[in-house]
Order: C-alpha cells, then structure tokens, then sequence
C-alpha cells in the first residue's frame, strides 16, 4: 500500500510501485489521485493537455503504468517521498503557490475546539479571526 498526500488530501494507493524515484502506477489510479488523464494528446486534465516529448514518453508510461513522479515532475510540481517509498507528497506547483500568496487569502482548514467541535475557517468568512499558533520546538 502507498499513501499519496496531495492538496485534494490523502488517498491510499493499493497497486502502485515505488521504484528509488519512480512511483509507478496504472491509469486509472493516476486519474482517480489527481484527476490527469493520458491521452492520446499528452497528459490531460479537463479541457487542459500537456504533451509528452517523445523522447521522455519511454521513461513516463510503460505499457498500461505510469511514473505518477516523473508525471508530476513533468508538470513542474515538486515531488517527495520517505526512505521506504510507503509515503509520497505531490506538492503544487510554484505558479500556483504565488497565486495563493498573492490573493492575501488563507487556505481553508478545519479544527477542532477545546470541546471537540469542528470549526472551519470559511465558516467565518468576511469576519475578523485571530488565529493563534504554537510549537514546543
């Protein structure tokens, strides 16, 4: 089993590979995890396709699998994973982290009160919040 952790969340992979820096899994699990497609086209997601050189088609997809890494690192996003290759992160892209910081707005969360009860910070939204924060280290 891998766990991918993605900004949509956390989805458990049951078939994937992991291979050193290679994370290999089949189509449609690539889809369903982050909802690119491979076409005919190149890599697709809604109406946007990125090609795939030829010369690096070969390294991205064998057979019915493909490189979910090497697919993420084509599209520019960075790509981590731990010793075991148990636990991959696909993070987003640079362009998109500028946008964010840029638009001065915090992404949504939800956590817990002190009694249990979630709260999320859109249920708060056009109001004033204070958000306090600590950590032993």
């Amino acid at each position: 089993m891998t766990v991918l952790l993605t900004d949509e969340g956390e989805v458990t992979l049951a078939a994937a590979r992991a291979e050193g820096e290679r994370l290999w899994v089949d189509t449609a699990a690539l889809e369903a995890a982050t909802g690119w497609s491979l076409r005919p086209e190149g890599l697709c997601r809604d109406a946007v396709c990125v090609p795939i050189p030829p010369a690096r088609k070969g390294e991205i997809v064998r057979g019915e699998a493909v490189d979910l890494a090497a697919v993420w690192r084509h599209l520019g996003h960075p790509v981590a994973h731990d010793e075991t290759g148990a636990v991959w992160a696909l993070g987003e892209g640079a362009a998109e982290r500028a946008a964010s910081l840029r638009s001065l707005e915090a992404p949504d969360f939800t956590l817990p009160d002190v009694a249990g009860r979630p709260h999320a910070l859109s249920d708060y939204r056009g109001k004033k919040v204070l958000l306090v924060s600590w950590a032993s280290w």
